[in-house]
């Protein structure tokens, strides 16, 4: 039976997901550990802009941000990405995660796939076409140790609204789900900005929702939490193409990340994407462990929805 599953806000699909998966999982033995498993969900989010979670357990901001630049710098490289989140040194061969999505989104066989999907829709709106792949029958050809868990993207204009929906082959719903949401949402932001459309629900098909024995202890604790918030959603991307302010935003990461400092003219763009730059800098900065510099910066951010994530890396520096 597929478990169908369906919420405005980020926490509030976690929750029903991990509820789901703690009362009607069966135990299971994948490779990477033991894991409670439902065979076979759907989880739709209609509300794609309540992308974060607010819950003290979940809210892993900056690690979402970060693993959205990798992916939209278009590389896979370790150096990369184990800035933002350690664990995927587990899986590197020769300094590069196979499995990265960046060069299979942007250069796939020489095909820039998002661009292909912007150019499917704008010819023909009504097109059932517009798909992204990002497993390969390659990736199962020699042993890896990463593959992607997603398999497809279809973007589909439905109702005037462009809608996302994800078929993966696996889905981690205590570490992954949460930034698979948030960064293939950003992505449909994105290309329905292109498309000059609104954005419509994120629908995210699994065969495996899982949650690892590990995890279940931090998971309940995340339940025990109470509700988070259900008005909280971060503030729609510009009205036109935003293609060149990723380009900024990706260049202003790379120094970032390179302890250059900010590049002055990102934050004299939008308020949008000088935020998201403040954010970035605001990791880079914590890393460095300059209380007051972080907080100079919280001071500047345009939304008040990123306060209680900067909060959290200032009580963080301070212990």
């Amino acid at each position: 039976m597929v478990i169908v599953l369906r919420a405005d806000t980020l926490d509030d699909l976690l929750r029903e997901a991990i509820e789901t998966i703690l009362n009607d999982g069966e135990l299971t033995n994948p490779t990477k550990g033991p894991a409670l498993d439902v065979c076979g969900a759907v989880l739709t989010l209609d509300n794609p802009l309540a992308r974060l979670s607010r819950s003290e357990g979940r809210g892993r901001l900056f690690s979402s941000l970060g693993e959205l630049c990798w992916y939209l710098s278009g590389h896979n490289d370790l150096s990369h990405i184990a800035y933002y989140i350690s664990t995927y040194s587990k899986f590197a061969e020769e300094g590069v995660i196979h499995g990265g999505y960046g060069p299979r989104l942007f250069a796939f066989d020489g095909i820039n796939q998002v661009e292909y999907v912007v150019n499917t829709l704008r010819k023909k709106p009504s097109s059932r076409r517009a798909v992204i792949q990002l497993f390969d029958h390659s990736d199962v050809a020699e042993h890896h140790e990463d593959v992607p868990c997603t398999c497809t993207m279809q973007f589909l204009i439905r109702g005037n609204k462009l809608q996302l929906l994800t078929y993966m082959r696996s889905s981690d719903t205590w570490l992954g789900l949460p930034h698979d949401v948030f960064c293939f949402t950003m992505l449909q932001e994105l290309i329905a900005r292109s498309l000059s459309l609104p954005v419509g629900s994120y629908t995210h098909f699994t065969g495996s929702l899982h949650l690892y024995q590990r995890n279940i202890s931090a998971a309940k604790a995340f339940l025990a939490e109470g509700w988070q918030s259900t008005q909280s959603q971060m503030p729609e991307m510009p009205q036109g193409d935003q293609w060149a302010a990723v380009e900024k935003l990706i260049h202003t990461e790379e120094l970032l990340r390179s302890g250059d400092g900010l590049v002055p003219e990102m934050l004299d763009g939008s308020p949008y994407w000088a935020d998201v730059a403040r954010l970035l800098a605001i990791y880079a900065l914590v890393k460095q462990r300059k209380v007051g510099d972080v907080a100079a910066i919280g001071e500047t951010m345009d939304n008040s929805i990123y306060d209680v994530f900067i909060q959290d890396k200032l009580e963080n520096i301070v212990r």
